[in-house]
């Protein structure tokens, strides 16, 4: 990883607990309660027309919790600046503009590619992953829209700055160590979607870690990581549910 970022981290006692805490619950708790929601949400979604929406109601009121104490732990840790969190003016902006444009054209052509395989009644590579979170109707699309602006917002807060932070000032780990730890977190919180989605997570999650890194600023991952999602989530083609998961 290239890294332009500087940390200067100081966790306060109680923002320590905290951080202790979240960072517990997203390695531990929350890949594991993410898939019982995810296998019960399978269960119910042929019956239950709500049952999709309900559930992103649920996962964005969590993750914005988990912004909420990511925010108490900076108000309690004086030594801990918005910075160190990646609230910060992107810089070095030329060495990873044409990453992150090409990484844009490819999010674009995938899109279009989905469709057309969709529309011609063959499988989605990857949709499997996520089948039940493929959207049916127009509620469901605007779920899936709000779903993907919190997950690339509050995901990036927490798993890369976070986490990142934590692992830097409290841990004393290097840059590189850090951020490896934070990204296997981060791809833990995906296990619902079974091993071959996690690869995809850390992949795109290696990818998101080292433009933030690069640029000492959370904005263009946030940015990205909330296109990658709206195309997954919102503008995704409804699925045939006789090929989703089967090669054509």
């Amino acid at each position: 990883m290239s890294m332009s970022a500087s940390f200067s981290t100081s966790f306060s006692t109680p923002g320590l607990l905290l951080t202790v805490a979240l960072t517990a619950y997203l390695a531990f708790v929350a890949p594991w309660l993410g898939r019982r929601q995810y296998d019960r949400l399978a269960r119910r979604r042929d019956h239950d027309p709500r049952a999709l929406v309900h559930a992103y109601r649920l996962w964005i009121a969590e993750e914005w919790v988990w912004v909420a104490v990511t925010a108490l732990i900076l108000v309690l840790s004086p030594g801990l600046g918005p910075a160190d969190l990646g609230f910060a003016i992107p810089g070095h902006l030329d060495q990873v503009a044409p990453a992150v444009a090409g990484m844009t054209g490819a999010i674009v052509i995938g899109a279009l590619l989905a469709h057309r395989l969709a529309r011609s009644g063959r499988a989605v590579p990857g949709q499997a992953a996520v089948a039940e979170l493929m959207p049916r109707t127009s509620a469901e699309r605007w779920h899936g829209l709000a779903m993907a602006v919190t997950a690339g917002v509050c995901e990036e807060i927490v798993y890369r700055g976070l986490l990142i932070a934590f692992g830097i000032g409290v841990l004393g780990l290097s840059t590189t160590a850090a951020a490896a730890l934070a990204l296997v977190v981060f791809v833990a919180g995906h296990f619902y979607q079974g091993w071959k989605g996690m690869a995809v997570v850390a992949l795109l999650g290696f990818w998101l870690t080292n433009v933030y890194l690069s640029t000492g600023s959370l904005l263009l991952p946030i940015l990205v990581h909330i296109v990658i999602d709206v195309r997954g989530l919102a503008c995704a083609p409804v699925p045939d549910r006789t090929t989703v998961g089967h090669a054509v």
